[in-house]
């Protein structure tokens, strides 16, 4: 069953999106075996809500979301941002979405470049996105994100690896609000911090969401967190959706086999 919002407020439409990757002979180069790591999968994604995403490790969770923004290529189906078909685009027409569509990744080291300071890292959406802005205001707009995601001005002096996880998980963040998205895709953004890290950031995550109108796809393993912080969930098993619907509704009466077992396996604290 599907999500049902408002048409008008539907602000991305999946329909039987297929993300296959082949296996081939190292030989013959023939293809050996099919892994379809997102297999018809259709959901929509209302404006301004938290859309959870929650499956075992290797149900396609990731490669769903990165396919959403393009950095995995689709096998067949379609993705519609507010009406418009993007799957197919061309890199230049795709290109305004780009801002439009952020992500921030589960491991907050790997995607900060360790050889730029934070201003560099900040600002290098800025330069792309707003090719106008002068220095001064780029300078001054990488300070205020930084204010906004909890650091301080002087920050942006810095380099990743003189930050903790929870801090360097903040300035992806505030690398993804640089462009003012509209979508942000969350994928494991809280799973590789303690958990009282975990708390903060995604009381921030919320914050900005209520503040900016965004709207979110979770990505997470962490049940708690995301019933804690979800409008509405998608159950994710063997690259398919088995389950979705109303967040609570479904942790309280989970309808299928699979998300049965997967609400059973929480630990009782």
């Amino acid at each position: 069953m599907n999500l049902k919002p408002i048409k008008n407020d539907i602000l991305l439409d999946v329909v039987n999106l297929q993300v296959h990757f082949p296996i081939k002979s190292p030989f013959l180069r023939r293809t050996l075996e099919l892994i379809k790591a997102v297999d018809n999968v259709s959901f929509t994604i209302p404006k301004g809500k938290i859309i959870g995403l929650v499956g075992e490790s290797g149900s396609g969770k990731t490669t769903l979301g990165r396919a959403l923004i393009r950095l995995f290529p689709i096998t067949n189906g379609k993705i519609c941002y507010q009406g418009k078909e993007i799957q197919s685009l061309s890199r230049r027409l795709f290109f305004p979405f780009r801002k439009k569509i952020q992500m921030v990744f589960q491991d907050p080291y790997n995607s900060l470049n360790p050889r730029l300071s934070i201003q560099k890292i900040v600002e290098e959406p800025l330069q792309i996105h707003f090719p106008t802005l002068k220095k001064s205001h780029r300078k001054e707009k990488v300070i205020n994100l930084l204010e906004k995601v909890g650091l301080e001005a002087d920050h942006r002096n810095r380099y990743p690896h003189q930050f903790s996880g929870g801090q360097r998980q903040r300035i992806g963040i505030a690398r993804a609000l640089a462009v003012e998205p509209e979508f942000i895709i969350c994928d494991e953004a809280v799973s590789a911090l303690d958990v009282s890290i975990q708390a903060q950031i995604i009381n921030l995550l919320q914050d900005l969401q209520e503040e900016r109108k965004l709207t979110y796809l979770f990505i997470a393993h962490d049940l708690a967190v995301v019933e804690h912080i979800s409008d509405y969930l998608l159950v994710m098993n063997q690259g398919k959706i088995v389950e979705q619907g109303d967040c609570q509704k479904i942790y309280r009466s989970p309808k299928h086999p699979y998300t049965q077992k997967l609400f059973e396996a929480i630990p009782e604290l």
